[in-house]
């Protein structure tokens, strides 16, 4: 067994790389970091998987994640023609679909 552990990481919000949870400053890009907060996204992979799912080529799930840019974005273009949304039903059952804050979905329900 390691004597090290694995500490929690999130995405720096200005530059996307993956820092400490508890950072201050991103060690990349030198960016304030919002206060500390739940590692997890309060949007549940259930009701995503779900919009996806049935409403998917109008972009439902993203606008429910917050995502409203590319969800306007897939409802303009159908779900990118349908593979967009299937892309994305991939994301949310493999669990890297994220929120707009790159907070991955973890709970189903």
């Amino acid at each position: 067994m390691s004597q090290f552990a694995l500490r929690p990481t999130r995405i720096c919000h200005a530059c996307g790389k993956l820092i400490d949870a508890e950072a201050v400053v991103c060690t990349g890009c030198g960016v304030m970091q919002p206060a500390a907060r739940a590692l997890d996204t309060d949007k549940k992979v259930l009701p995503a998987f779900l919009l996806a799912m049935i409403l998917g080529p109008f972009g439902a799930h993203r606008f429910y994640v917050g995502k409203n840019g590319t969800g306007l974005l897939q409802l303009l273009t159908l779900g990118g023609l349908g593979l967009w949304t299937l892309y994305d039903i991939v994301m949310i059952v493999t669990g890297n679909f994220r929120d707009k804050d790159g907070e991955k979905l973890t709970e189903w329900t």
